[in-house]
């Protein structure tokens, strides 16, 4: 069924729906790096265990993300968005009442299971349910109602954690997921793909997710398993790794295609995520233990320290990805994460005595102001590069990338400016990690900047033209007057950025763009 009209009920419903289900997921993400110095205090948590709070979630969604678009197209996009929603739901529960560092790190592992079914699925629905003369009003509903959860998470998630308790971060889920289960199974139409594929790359998504897990182990247990054993279990992770690849392209049915990454402008891409995104996680992940251990912080102020970057992410990213597609990717992609790399500069002298108005806010100013100019044309490169049949991969492939470069970095980084133990309670001990984690992250931007630089092309000039052309050209509606032959693929260009609910992108920046034409 795809023939629900927007102003309709049923129209109505799907949108609620969608924006529920990755509003959980947005404000999950957004509050629990809040919560991590509230939640380690009443489980006498270690700064291993903190780090395995944030990747447990990580692993599982960046492991299981394209598996769970694979089974919305075969199974139907709304049972599996169901099943993820009360998955996800079962597991807030449980992380809400876990009793020890233990409890908490395999219900946020659980977590991650039904994020990677639910963020496939929430723009799939819409994709699949609304007509097409409605879809890019129906995502740019989705987009702004998903860029004010996003706006709002900061607010609500310091909130309940400084006023009721760290548990209610998780908790609160729980009636926003059993509403979207109710909405979704009563009002939102089955849709699924009649050509998907019937088989799974089980085996691949295995290997994917014990590779990143054994790796992750090595990384943040290396004081726990000793050099030796530290360096044969990451020995070990690669090889699951490179055994991953062997399966993908041999594989009938890949998760992930191999063909894709015989574009450079594909790979390119890629690579600066990785480092990009590696970097985006370890800031806000040092960031937030910083703001409540070295200046005193309460949850709420910490939450609302950076709001000034989802500001501008909504307010500036589509202007971004509009000078991206005046000027082609190369530059924008250059420049932004040199830009957050200064902020993170910035970032990195708030410090004990610092105020927010002096030592943080120029920082998450500049940084979020890099932010608007990298992620829409990161995203809609990536797109671009693909060929059209796969452009749901290549969404779904670099978002992956994204968790997986944060999962990574949020592992290594402790370790390598030497914090372990109880050492996120130890203002001083803690402030001299930080600053020289934040200049590694400077360090990592850096390199993405330079790669695209490097290796990232603009389109034709013919192309360009083209699109600008088509942008400036009135419309009675993108259906009216062409036949279906005829008619531009589109793509929905939301940004894979570092708020986002998953491969869908991040709300209040999505809009619909011809696809140009990329060299390989």
């Amino acid at each position: 069924m795809s023939d629900v009209a927007l102003a309709s009920r049923t129209g109505r419903f799907v949108i609620a729906a969608a924006v529920l289900g990755s509003g959980m997921a947005l404000l999950d993400g957004t509050v629990v790096n809040v919560a991590l110095v509230r939640l380690g205090d009443e489980l006498h948590a270690s700064l291993a265990d903190l780090q395995w709070v944030t990747n447990g979630y990580l692993l599982a969604l960046a492991s299981l993300i394209l598996l769970g678009g694979s089974l919305g197209d075969r199974y139907g996009r709304r049972r599996i968005f169901v099943v993820g929603v009360a998955w996800f739901t079962v597991a807030s529960a449980a992380c809400g009442l876990a009793q020890s560092p233990g409890q908490l790190v395999v219900a946020r592992v659980l977590q991650g299971v039904g994020g990677a079914l639910l963020t496939p699925g929430s723009l799939a629905m819409i994709q699949g349910s609304f007509r097409p003369a409605d879809r890019g009003k129906a995502i740019g509903a989705w987009s702004g109602l998903g860029g004010v959860a996003s706006a709002v998470g900061p607010f609500v998630g310091g909130w309940l954690v400084q006023y009721a308790s760290w548990r209610w971060a998780f908790l609160v889920n729980v009636p926003l997921g059993a509403a979207t289960v109710w909405i979704a199974l009563r009002h939102v139409p089955e849709t699924s793909d009649p050509l998907a594929e019937r088989r799974f790359d089980v085996v691949g998504a295995v290997l994917a997710t014990v590779s990143l897990g054994t790796v992750t182990l090595a990384l943040i247990e290396h004081e726990a398993l000793g050099s030796t054993r530290a360096l044969l279990v990451g020995a070990l992770g690669l090889a699951l790794g490179a055994a991953f690849v062997v399966v993908e392209r041999r594989s009938s049915h890949p998760m992930v295609p191999p063909a894709l990454f015989r574009s450079r402008q594909f790979s390119a891409a890629n690579a600066m995520t990785l480092l990009v995104y590696a970097a985006l996680g370890a800031v806000f992940f040092f960031l937030t233990l910083q703001l409540q251990t070295v200046l005193g912080y309460g949850p709420l102020e910490a939450g609302l320290a950076t709001l000034p970057i989802t500001v501008l992410m909504l307010l500036l990213a589509a202007r971004g990805g509009e000078l991206a597609t005046r000027i082609g990717p190369r530059l924008p992609m250059t420049v932004g994460p040199v830009v957050c790399g200064i902020g993170t500069l910035l970032l990195s002298g708030a410090g004990a005595g610092s105020s927010y108005w002096s030592g943080v806010l120029p920082g998450v100013t500049v940084f979020g102001l890099g932010l608007t100019l990298l992620v829409a044309p990161l995203t809609a490169t990536v797109l671009a590069a693909a060929p059209d049949r796969y452009a749901g991969v290549a969404s779904g492939v670099n978002n992956a990338v994204a968790r997986a470069g944060s999962l990574l970095a949020v592992a290594a980084l402790p370790a390598v400016v030497g914090l372990s133990g109880a050492a996120y309670g130890v203002p001083q001990a803690f402030s001299a990690g930080y600053r020289s984690a934040m200049l590694l992250c400077a360090g990592l931007l850096a390199l993405g900047g330079l790669v695209s630089w490097l290796l990232i092309r603009n389109p034709p000039r013919d192309a360009v033209d083209a699109t600008e052309a088509e942008a400036l050209t009135p419309r009675r509606s993108p259906e009216a007057d062409v036949t279906p032959a005829a008619r531009p693929s589109t793509r929905h260009t939301s940004p894979a950025g570092w708020s986002c609910a998953g491969s869908e992108g991040c709300p209040g920046t999505g809009r619909e763009e011809p696809v140009p034409t990329l060299d390989s």
